[in-house]
């Protein structure tokens, strides 16, 4: 059945300092609908370390409905300076899904940091928990890793960097995730469930298993993506054509109901 909803929402970034108290309790009451092995104190606990959060709200009665953790950081790795933005805890309500808020928030957030550093290095860092943040990155990026095409391979070395960094001795380096034990935060059954279909319709769905086969017990896939101004560009084109093919889209479903309709009164008449 079709969850989706028309409902009006939108999405914000906040500075820790200014979540309220409110604010945090509508966050956790989102979070633990889709998490096991979680508690308010845990989930207080791990905000506090971040920088702020992408806020989903609705429009007419701000509720939070959704969020993405950030953390900013820096760091070196060889003789390269880079700058991270780092994606913590991200989950939205069911009924919300397939609603593009949270990333268009996330795309000005990240592009507001790229301004702010030209000629630095900057990269999305991200671990994926289910599939559905994987994919956000892999059908966004350009230049990613973990890539199922076997490219990008460089880009481990920055995996690797920000996991020592703010996961030290979680990272599994022969497995290539973060495991933090049978106690580890880890989705419910029925959320993001990988079917057979998908798996073989969804190359990607399928390589984020292969590469996290153990997703279901709490393991996590750290992720990297490059962001630079051919991955925005590219990111602007596929935005302004989603609209144009939906408006084809309504347009050829009209056309062919008035021809249809047509059609049973030419055989009336």
């Amino acid at each position: 059945m079709d969850t989706k909803t028309k409902e009006k929402i939108f999405a914000r970034y906040c500075p820790i300092h200014r979540i309220s108290i409110s604010d945090i309790k509508q966050m956790y009451g989102v979070f633990c609908q889709y998490y096991e092995h979680t508690s308010v104190e845990t989930f207080i606990a791990d905000l506090s370390k971040k920088d702020g959060a992408i806020l989903v709200r609705t429009r007419h009665d701000k509720r939070v409905i959704g969020f993405s953790t950030v953390v900013n950081m820096k760091f070196n790795i060889g003789d390269t300076r880079g700058r991270g933005v780092f994606s913590g805890d991200t989950i939205i309500e069911k009924k919300y899904w397939g609603n593009n808020a949270l990333h268009m928030a996330f795309f000005r957030y990240v592009l507001l940091q790229k301004f702010k550093s030209p000629s630095t290095p900057v990269f999305w860092l991200l671990i994926s928990k289910g599939y559905k943040t994987y994919l956000l990155l892999a059908n966004n990026f350009i230049d990613y890793y973990p890539n199922p095409e076997n490219r990008n391979g460089e880009l481990s070395k920055v995996v690797r960097s920000y996991c020592d960094e703010l996961f030290p001795g979680h990272f599994d380096p022969k497995r290539g995730v973060l495991d933090f034990g049978e106690t580890a935060q880890r989705l419910r059954g029925d959320v993001a469930a990988i079917s057979e279909d998908l798996k073989s319709r969804y190359p990607k769905i399928n390589f984020f298993e292969q590469s996290n086969p153990t997703w279901q017990q709490g393991t996590e896939l750290p992720c990297v993506g490059v962001i630079n101004f051919r991955a925005i560009g590219s990111y602007v084109v596929k935005s302004l054509r989603k609209p144009m093919a939906a408006r084809k889209a309504a347009a050829a479903a009209k056309a062919e109901n008035v021809a249809g309709v047509a059609q049973q009164v030419g055989r009336v008449q």
